[in-house]
Protein backbone atom coordinates (compact mmCIF):
# COMPACT_ATOMS: atom_id res chain seq x y z
CA UNK A 1 0.00 0.00 0.00
CA UNK A 2 1.31 3.31 -0.75
CA UNK A 3 1.54 6.29 1.16
CA UNK A 4 -0.73 7.98 -0.98
CA UNK A 5 -3.61 5.65 -0.11
CA UNK A 6 -3.13 4.83 3.41
CA UNK A 7 -5.61 6.01 5.32
CA UNK A 8 -4.85 8.78 7.77
CA UNK A 9 -5.87 8.55 11.64
CA UNK A 10 -4.52 10.57 14.83
CA UNK A 11 -4.63 9.37 18.13
CA UNK A 12 -7.11 11.09 18.92
CA UNK A 13 -9.74 10.58 16.11
CA UNK A 14 -9.06 6.70 16.80
CA UNK A 15 -10.70 6.12 20.46
CA UNK A 16 -13.21 8.33 19.07
CA UNK A 17 -14.54 6.67 16.24
CA UNK A 18 -13.77 3.10 18.48
CA UNK A 19 -16.50 4.87 21.10
CA UNK A 20 -18.83 5.88 18.20
CA UNK A 21 -19.01 2.54 17.01
CA UNK A 22 -19.41 1.31 20.18
CA UNK A 23 -22.14 3.03 20.88
CA UNK A 24 -23.64 2.32 17.05
CA UNK A 25 -23.49 -1.14 18.28
CA UNK A 26 -25.36 -0.63 21.64
CA UNK A 27 -28.17 1.46 20.13
CA UNK A 28 -28.73 -1.34 17.05
CA UNK A 29 -28.79 -4.33 20.04
CA UNK A 30 -31.42 -2.25 22.12
CA UNK A 31 -33.30 -1.39 19.16
CA UNK A 32 -33.30 -5.36 18.75
CA UNK A 33 -34.33 -6.38 21.91
CA UNK A 34 -37.25 -3.66 22.16
CA UNK A 35 -38.57 -5.09 19.29
CA UNK A 36 -38.36 -8.70 20.37
CA UNK A 37 -39.93 -7.81 23.26
CA UNK A 38 -42.83 -5.86 22.09
CA UNK A 39 -43.40 -8.34 19.09
CA UNK A 40 -42.70 -11.58 21.94
CA UNK A 41 -43.36 -10.73 25.25
CA UNK A 42 -45.25 -8.04 24.83
CA UNK A 43 -48.04 -8.45 21.68
CA UNK A 44 -47.96 -12.19 20.83
CA UNK A 45 -49.93 -13.14 24.35
CA UNK A 46 -52.61 -10.21 23.53
CA UNK A 47 -52.67 -11.75 19.71
CA UNK A 48 -53.12 -15.26 20.83
CA UNK A 49 -55.42 -14.28 23.57
CA UNK A 50 -53.64 -15.57 26.84
CA UNK A 51 -55.35 -16.22 29.60
CA UNK A 52 -53.57 -13.77 31.57
CA UNK A 53 -54.13 -11.06 29.23
CA UNK A 54 -57.87 -11.73 28.49
CA UNK A 55 -58.28 -11.55 32.31
CA UNK A 56 -56.14 -8.22 32.59
CA UNK A 57 -58.16 -6.79 29.48
CA UNK A 58 -61.62 -8.21 31.71
CA UNK A 59 -60.36 -6.63 34.51
CA UNK A 60 -60.31 -3.03 33.19
CA UNK A 61 -63.73 -3.71 31.01
CA UNK A 62 -62.21 -2.85 27.69
CA UNK A 63 -62.73 -6.45 26.07
CA UNK A 64 -60.77 -8.67 23.40
CA UNK A 65 -61.02 -6.15 21.02
CA UNK A 66 -58.92 -3.57 22.78
CA UNK A 67 -56.71 -6.63 23.54
CA UNK A 68 -56.25 -7.02 20.06
CA UNK A 69 -55.89 -3.50 19.09
CA UNK A 70 -52.91 -2.95 21.36
CA UNK A 71 -51.50 -6.52 20.46
CA UNK A 72 -51.58 -4.91 17.15
CA UNK A 73 -49.97 -1.76 17.95
CA UNK A 74 -46.89 -3.25 20.17
CA UNK A 75 -46.11 -5.90 16.85
CA UNK A 76 -46.10 -2.56 14.64
CA UNK A 77 -44.47 -0.83 17.42
CA UNK A 78 -41.57 -3.37 17.48
CA UNK A 79 -41.04 -3.95 14.10
CA UNK A 80 -40.91 -0.05 13.09
CA UNK A 81 -38.37 0.27 15.70
CA UNK A 82 -35.96 -1.82 12.94
CA UNK A 83 -37.11 -0.02 9.94
CA UNK A 84 -34.98 2.68 9.30
CA UNK A 85 -37.34 5.72 8.53
CA UNK A 86 -39.96 4.37 10.91
CA UNK A 87 -37.04 4.14 13.83
CA UNK A 88 -37.38 7.77 14.89
CA UNK A 89 -41.48 7.95 15.67
CA UNK A 90 -41.43 4.53 16.63
CA UNK A 91 -40.01 4.71 19.88
CA UNK A 92 -42.60 8.25 20.34
CA UNK A 93 -45.63 5.52 19.41
CA UNK A 94 -44.50 3.22 21.93
CA UNK A 95 -43.73 5.57 24.57
CA UNK A 96 -47.33 7.46 23.88
CA UNK A 97 -48.69 3.56 24.29
CA UNK A 98 -46.24 2.71 27.68
CA UNK A 99 -47.67 6.02 29.40
CA UNK A 100 -51.51 4.89 28.55
CA UNK A 101 -50.07 1.72 30.16
CA UNK A 102 -49.03 3.06 33.23
CA UNK A 103 -51.78 5.02 34.05
CA UNK A 104 -54.03 1.86 33.37
CA UNK A 105 -51.69 0.19 35.88
CA UNK A 106 -52.09 2.74 38.38
CA UNK A 107 -56.02 3.18 37.80
CA UNK A 108 -57.12 0.17 37.63
CA UNK A 109 -54.62 -2.47 39.29
CA UNK A 110 -53.46 -0.11 42.05
CA UNK A 111 -49.84 -0.11 40.64
CA UNK A 112 -48.94 -3.82 40.67
CA UNK A 113 -46.46 -3.45 37.61
CA UNK A 114 -46.76 0.01 36.73
CA UNK A 115 -42.73 0.33 37.29
CA UNK A 116 -42.50 -1.93 33.51
CA UNK A 117 -44.07 0.72 31.40
CA UNK A 118 -42.12 3.76 33.49
CA UNK A 119 -38.67 1.40 32.96
CA UNK A 120 -39.23 0.67 29.20
CA UNK A 121 -40.30 4.38 28.15
CA UNK A 122 -36.66 5.27 29.09
CA UNK A 123 -34.49 3.40 26.23
CA UNK A 124 -37.63 4.29 23.72
CA UNK A 125 -36.51 8.20 24.76
CA UNK A 126 -33.31 7.46 24.61
CA UNK A 127 -33.65 5.51 20.60
CA UNK A 128 -35.91 8.84 20.13
CA UNK A 129 -33.81 10.85 20.71
CA UNK A 130 -30.80 9.39 18.97
CA UNK A 131 -33.04 8.65 15.81
CA UNK A 132 -34.33 11.63 15.51
CA UNK A 133 -32.94 13.26 12.50
CA UNK A 134 -35.05 9.91 11.13
CA UNK A 135 -38.25 11.91 11.83
CA UNK A 136 -37.00 14.66 9.41
CA UNK A 137 -36.54 11.95 6.67
CA UNK A 138 -39.78 10.68 7.29
CA UNK A 139 -41.31 14.20 6.90
CA UNK A 140 -39.44 14.50 3.73
CA UNK A 141 -40.64 11.37 2.29
CA UNK A 142 -44.45 12.04 3.28
CA UNK A 143 -44.22 15.47 1.63
CA UNK A 144 -42.52 14.02 -1.47
CA UNK A 145 -45.31 11.65 -1.81
CA UNK A 146 -48.45 14.07 -0.84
Amino acid sequence: MSETTAPVTTAASAPAAGRARAARIALRTLTVLLALFYGVASALPKLIAHPSAVESFDTIGWGSAAMYIIGVLELAGGIALLVPVLSGVAPIALGALMTGAFVVQMSYFDGENAATPLILIVPLALLAWTRRRSNTDLVRLVKRRA
